[in-house]
């Protein structure tokens, strides 16, 4: 689903409702200011006609022989006027005005031509008409000019309004993105409740809900931890007693005999039960979140302290080669003591499940991540792809406890650690490897190698 932005949302949605109501406001301006121009011209016109209606009935009349009064600096927006006797000859007229009258209907009142707007006078009793035409021209130009000065002001102010609300709603939700930073930052370790940020009563009730969850999952995940470490505790305790006596009464019968076999057999059961409770206080640790912590520490020194204790350790595998590729040190951020049960695993499953002859590869690679690699018969893909679930095993005949891949996947996740199996090696047609790389990791190389 397209993700979006409350913002942006609500910026367009006041601009778009803005400036709909400026378009509206602007059409309504415009057709009022038309209207009241119109008017205002038409009672300038009636007013012209009439005064000159009232001056011609004052005027003794008579044939002329040119008829044309003659005005300075009359250009074609200039009201024009004629005289019309009532024969509808033109006495006298303007020297803009046309030859012929401008109506051939003389009608009292307002009439249209194609360039006049046009207002004929009453006849007084000397029954001459005064027409008096306005251009067409000026009053279109009046008009345009009257509604430009009332709506562009407005028009030019819609970026005004635009970058004003965008400015408005950003300092508006403002106390909604630092929540939104805040709850973003918790999670992988950080679970610290949210801290006061003077935010609008609107919030301040997710501000306790995320308070209130953070806090129960705080406490589940401390419970979770401290019942692992209570049962490390009371089952190992009870696994080695039992194991020392079983061992003390194996001295106590011949090794050949019956009961030696047996006595051997339950040894090698109660070792075996002690890895599967140390796999399973594991697994139930890492499931309840110990790997969420984020300290800085030395992630080489780590492989280093896992490689010596489990290459020595004759009852644990077939030996180890380790490569570092010239880097001393590769820091990263994490809990030690889980990365430590992850690596662990992950060389405890290359020592079980390879093949005797055949040495475990540990390999730094120059980006910090860690490869390792054992020799056994190739996985199918299908198996491949549910290794890392609980106690799925890859088909080898090794006693394994089926959770030593999981335990490690579910660390890997917590730690956002890139956890990648695969099977062959490239290049061969059998084989196994895991490579681990860890976030933003810090490689330092040694002063040879720099």
């Amino acid at each position: 689903m397209k993700g979006w932005s409350l913002a942006t949302r609500i910026v367009s949605s006041v601009l778009a409702v803005v400036s709909i109501s400026l378009l509206a406001l602007s059409i309504a301006v415009a057709g009022f200011t038309r209207y009241e121009i119109t008017e205002r011209l038409d009672n300038s016109l009636q007013e012209v006609s009439e005064r000159l209606q009232a001056t011609i009935a004052t005027q003794p009349h008579g044939p002329r022989s040119d008829n044309v009064a003659w005005v300075p600096d009359v250009g074609p927006r200039t009201l024009a006027y004629q005289v019309v006797d009532p024969a509808g000859h033109v006495v006298l007229r303007s020297q803009n005005a046309p030859v012929e009258p401008f109506v051939p209907d003389m009608r009292t009142g307002f009439a249209d031509t194609p360039n006049f707007r046009v207002y004929v006078a009453a006849p007084t009793t000397t029954a001459y008409r005064v027409l008096v035409g306005e251009p067409t021209l000026h009053r279109r130009g009046a008009t345009w000019r009257a509604t430009a000065i009332a709506v562009v002001p407005i028009l030019v102010f819609l970026p005004v309004i635009w970058f004003l609300v965008r400015l408005i709603v950003r300092r508006a939700l403002r106390p909604l993105e630092r929540l939104h930073d805040e709850m973003q930052s918790r999670g992988s370790g950080n679970l610290r409740p949210v801290p006061s940020l003077d935010l609008p009563v609107e919030l301040i009730s997710i501000q306790h809900a995320v308070n209130t969850l953070l806090s129960r999952l705080e406490t589940a995940l401390s419970t979770e931890r401290a019942f692992a470490a209570s049962a490390a505790h009371e089952l190992r305790n009870p696994l080695a007693a039992l194991l020392a006596q079983v061992q003390m009464l194996g001295r106590m019968v011949p090794a050949e005999s019956e009961m030696g076999r047996r006595v051997g057999i339950i040894v090698d059961r109660t070792r075996r039960l002690g890895r599967t409770v140390e796999k399973l206080l594991q697994f139930s640790r890492a499931s309840s979140g110990v790997a969420f912590r984020r300290d800085r520490f030395d992630l080489l020194a780590v492989l280093h302290v896992l490689v010596d204790d489990l290459g020595h350790n004759p009852g644990d595998g077939r030996g180890m080669d380790m490569t570092t590729n010239g880097i001393s040190h590769i820091f990263v951020h994490g809990d030690m003591d889980a990365t430590g049960i992850l690596i662990r695993n992950l060389l405890e499953n290359a020592l079980l499940h390879g093949k005797d002859a055949a040495a475990v590869h540990v390999s730094v690679m120059p980006d910090g991540s860690i490869d390792i690699t054992n020799d056994c018969p190739a996985l199918m893909p299908a198996i491949l792809a549910r290794l890392t679930s609980p106690f799925v095993r890859g088909g080898s005949t090794a006693r394994g406890s089926g959770l030593g891949l999981a335990i490690a996947n579910n660390i890997a996740r917590q730690m956002d650690v890139r956890l990648r199996l695969r099977s062959p090696l490239a290049g061969q047609d059998r084989g196994f490897g895991v490579s681990l790389l860890f976030p933003d990791p810090e490689i330092t190389m040694t002063p040879e190698e720099e």
